[in-house]
């Protein structure tokens, strides 16, 4: 991806069991410190995804690096950024804890 072009990816989620699932995705960025580079436009992530027995869905992320990135000196080695997601399944009146907050 070149820093400050819009770019699209897919990722493939299942759901294994025999019963729907509902849950939702929250995502991190490696290195920690590129995270403030990464922007996204449109993506399935905090919002509410159903997957029935079975299923098997690719889900969009739409974004960009901020050209910034190529000018900040903390940034000069980082080569690669890893975009990961972790699906939890949501509970009925259950809240998802705020990162690093207990």
């Amino acid at each position: 991806v070149v820093p400050g072009e819009t770019a699209l990816a897919f990722y493939k989620a299942k759901n294994p069991t025999d019963k729907a699932i509902i849950g939702i995705s929250t995502y991190n960025v490696i290195p920690f410190e590129a995270g403030q580079y990464f922007n996204k436009i449109q993506c399935f992530c905090f919002e509410e995804q159903r997957l029935n027995p079975q299923e098997e869905v690719d889900m969009p992320v739409f974004f960009y690096i901020d050209p910034e990135f190529v000018e900040d000196p903390k940034m000069a080695k980082v080569d690669l950024i890893t975009l990961s997601y972790t699906f939890f399944e949501a509970k009925e009146g259950q809240k998802l804890p705020l990162p690093g907050y207990q």
